[in-house]
């Protein structure tokens, strides 16, 4: 099979807000080869998602993605995987690429699974998707009584594991925090597993972040995460260092391999956590739950978004039975729930798994697409180089 096509759907909600939520758009990608599809969702700008695969090519190693894609054979996984570092190599100077690709990349693999009947964690060598246990990501409320609700409601909702992020934490004095991690405790009960996620807010500062480790520690939260910038892989180590229980948890920003390896060995992280729309893929992915399960660090998925999202994440580590958390996106924007068909259940237990189902499992709701679709052209001198394509 050749790659036909790659076509991007730019979806958004009626009013974007700068509100800490990348669910209130979304870029779809539907890669076509031999009379098959795929689907893939980019977790970035859409609008600069979608120009780094068109764009014109600035020199040899600045090339729009869609150079090393369309044309090319698809027939197993190494044809993914050949693409990939095509892709790496003539748009190495396009730092865009490996978010465009990103999507792209799952579309392929959803696409090879449909077509040999097996979902992608086969395709990927493991023998069984092992459950989950996913917990509610939100956000923190402006005061600890919101706080505490929103833990009650996913309690209430069968989450046994609550992540709380961003807000005012960070912001203030520690003594605020520590009421917010006192509510979010009490809310979620003595048993439930408490996540907390700052989002860079200390840039590189360990001293600050180290100053909330005890209330962190005094509440039970099993990770900290993302408490510097991306790549400050000294405040990681220096901080994990002064970490007792607690443990440090990042890598949702890294958008190759070694960022995430780089993480693990000098930033001391417990928990790295991998988001497919960004890394460059399922293939990436799957590279560090490898890595991490190697040197006793838990690879955890990041979705904030859709099911289909969620699906592509589970996929990297559904056969690593030891590594159980997953991140599940709670209360996403409407946008992000109506373009898929049917939603990823939770069991009994309130655990779910990769799907057993060809590709990835999720199909797309056509009408939950034209309800959010965003008309777009992009014209360079006159020439037309994207125009959103038809749907079906």
């Amino acid at each position: 099979m050749k790659i036909e096509s790659v076509d991007f759907f730019y979806l958004a909600m009626p009013e974007i807000t700068t509100e800490a939520d990348g669910s209130q758009d979304a870029l779809l990608v539907r890669v076509t080869a031999g009379g098959h599809s795929g689907w893939g969702e980019c977790e970035a700008s859409p609008l600069v998602s979608i120009a780094g695969f068109v764009c014109p090519m600035s020199h040899g190693v600045c090339r729009p993605v869609g150079a090393s894609v369309l044309g090319r054979t698809i027939e197993s996984p190494a044809d993914i995987a050949r693409i990939a570092a095509e892709v790496e190599y003539n748009s190495m100077d396009l730092l865009q690429a490996a978010h465009t690709f990103s999507g792209v990349e799952m579309a392929l693999w959803d696409l090879l699974g449909k077509v040999r009947g097996e979902p992608v964690w086969k395709l990927l060598g493991y023998s069984a998707s092992h459950k989950k246990t996913p917990y509610a990501s939100q956000l923190f409320g402006d005061e600890p009584h919101e706080t505490y609700q929103g833990a009650v409601k996913a309690r209430k909702d069968g989450f046994r594991a609550v992540k709380f992020g961003w807000g005012p934490i960070g912001r203030g004095r520690v003594e605020s925090d520590e009421e917010h991690f006192r509510a979010a405790r009490e809310g979620l009960g003595p048993d439930g597993i408490l996540l907390v996620d700052v989002g860079q807010v200390w840039g590189e500062d360990v001293g600050a972040a180290a100053a909330r480790l005890a209330a962190l520690e005094a509440t039970g939260a099993v990770w900290l995460e993302e408490p510097f910038h991306a790549s400050a892989l000294e405040a990681y180590g220096a901080l994990a260092r002064r970490s007792g229980k607690v443990k440090i948890a990042g890598g949702e920003g890294a958008h190759n391999v070694s960022m995430a390896r780089h993480l693990i060995e000098y930033g001391g992280v417990g928990f790295i956590q991998i988001d497919c729309g960004r890394i460059g893929g399922i293939g990436p992915a799957k590279k560090v739950a490898d890595y991490a399960a190697a040197r006793n660090v838990t690879f955890v998925n990041h979705t904030f978004t859709s099911h289909l999202a969620l699906s592509a994440s589970l996929q990297p580590y559904a056969g690593l039975a030891d590594h159980t958390i997953c991140e599940f996106p709670f209360a996403p924007k409407p946008v992000a729930q109506e373009f898929t068909a049917k939603a990823l259940q939770r069991d009994g237990n309130g655990e779910i798994a990769a799907p057993d189902a060809p590709g990835l499992g999720v199909e797309i709701d056509p009408e939950g697409v034209r309800k959010y679709l965003l008309d777009v052209e992009i014209k360079v001198s006159g020439r037309t180089l994207y125009v959103t394509p038809e749907l079906i």
